[in-house]
């Protein structure tokens, strides 16, 4: 009975190749990723909702923006600006002043900003606002953003008790300002604190390059890119839209 001829075991050569192949593969493949994460990247900084379906556009503007060019900003296509103005009971921006006079300067609409703080008591928090924005009709309806949540304060602060305070809060602004103030919560102070659904006041709500859905009604604001690079700023600027 004739014999099969044995096969041979592949040699170390034939390994090598193989190996090779599947390196020069696995090399192909994440450069084409490497690629795609570098043009999405670069794609989301420039990155702004369409004109034609969101006509009102603009930007927030604090001192951690540094210097900005309000009349390139216009220029860009924002009619608005909302300045950041004062944060807790005691901190101001400190370009405010300067960033409201070249926003006026440049034509565009002006709104303040407050940052709210869980620590501090409501007429503190007012009085700073009020010390700090000018009572003036032609000013957008204030806003008050909602981001900083009361785990680091030195007392235990209850969700009634930040709602109370913001209750407070809107109600005093809008006694200066004779406008109906804006809330803008972020997504995670929604859900520790639930404004959204307890205060009836229009919402500013943030989200990278989709709408947002987390304040559980419609909103008036949007940011839609937190991070968009523009000529008119060395630092990046969040840019915001507002509902058609």
């Amino acid at each position: 009975m004739a014999r099969r001829p044995l096969r041979k075991k592949p040699g170390r050569r034939t390994r090598k190749r193989g190996t090779s192949r599947y390196l020069r593969l696995f090399a192909a493949v994440l450069l084409i990723a490497l690629i795609g994460l570098g043009w999405a990247w670069w794609e989301s900084r420039s990155w702004r909702p369409d004109e034609a379906r969101w006509a009102d556009q603009g930007a927030l503007v604090g001192e951690e923006d540094g210097s900005v060019n309000f009349g390139t900003l216009k220029g860009l296509g924002a009619g608005f600006v909302y300045l950041e103005a004062s944060r807790g009971a005691d901190g101001k921006d400190a370009r405010f002043p300067d960033n409201f006079a070249a926003a006026r300067a440049a034509g565009l609409q002006i709104g303040a900003v407050h940052r709210f703080d869980p620590c501090s008591r409501a007429d503190g928090q007012s009085a700073n606002f009020v010390t700090t924005v000018p009572r003036d009709i032609e000013l957008l309806p204030p806003a008050i953003m909602l981001e900083r949540t009361g785990e680091d304060c030195l007392e235990r602060v209850s969700r009634a008790a930040v709602q109370s305070e913001v209750m407070t809060l809107v109600n005093q602004i809008e006694a200066h300002t004779g406008k109906p103030v804006i809330l803008a919560p972020s997504e995670k102070f929604e859900e520790e604190y639930a404004v959204a659904a307890r205060i009836d006041r229009n919402l500013w709500l943030s989200r990278n390059w989709s709408e947002p859905t987390y304040g559980g009604r419609p909103w008036l604001l949007w940011t839609a890119n937190s991070g968009l690079q523009t000529e008119a700023a060395e630092q990046p600027l969040r840019w915001v839209v507002v509902r058609p």
